[in-house]
């Protein structure tokens, strides 16, 4: 083994706000500091960063003028449910919804993610 624990890091406009909303989502507790913010879950075995970066611009979904890059899928139980949640949490639903059995939505700084129940 070479390394453990990868962490993701995700661009952002807030790295506080986008650290709480993911936080939130998962359970997970969030440490922000200046331009920068983590979430772990209790045992700590897991890491998603936030950076905050200056001009940043939202990935553009379904178009790729601002591809996305990447996107994190989170695995529910009952997809409208969780979809009420998160939307209270500050996610925004787009129009496009290419699947049956997952719901693309929007973080408060426009990244998109995915609610999956398969």
């Amino acid at each position: 083994m070479i390394a453990m624990y990868p962490s993701f890091v995700m661009d952002c406009p807030d790295a506080g706000v986008l650290g709480r909303f993911y936080a939130e989502i998962l359970g997970w507790k969030v440490e922000a500091r200046d331009g920068w913010a983590d979430i772990k879950p209790e045992d700590g075995g897991n890491c998603i960063s936030f950076q905050q970066v200056e001009d940043f611009k939202a990935p553009s979904w379904p178009g790729q003028d601002v591809p996305q890059q990447m996107h994190l899928d989170v695995m529910v139980r009952d997809l409208d449910e969780a979809e009420a949640e998160v939307l209270k949490l500050g996610a925004t639903k787009p129009e496009h919804q290419p699947g049956t059995t997952f719901r693309v939505l929007l973080d408060p700084a426009g990244h998109p993610f995915c609610l999956c129940v398969d």
